[in-house]
């Protein structure tokens, strides 16, 4: 017997199984349109997360010394 004439074959009997079956559990689509509805709200609570901690940033004021010098404990008479 030839390899297609076996893959034939045994396709053909899987099929014939699977449609003897009826329940066979839901279908793939529902499950991918609640799978793309949380990613779509994932997707809008890190944007408003985003957005709030952006304003939240925004409104602290600078440091009046610029930032430019030594940070703390790196000045003269740090201890070490």
């Amino acid at each position: 017997m030839s390899i297609l004439s076996y893959l034939h074959v045994v396709l053909t009997t899987r099929l014939a199984e699977l449609r003897r079956d009826g329940e066979r559990g839901d279908s793939p689509v529902p499950t991918a349109v609640i799978i793309a509805g949380l990613v779509a709200v994932a997707v809008a609570v890190t944007a408003l997360a985003l957005a709030k901690a952006n304003s939240w940033m925004g409104g602290i004021p600078d440091h009046p010394g610029g930032g430019t010098g030594p940070g703390p404990g790196t000045g003269e008479g740090a201890g070490g």
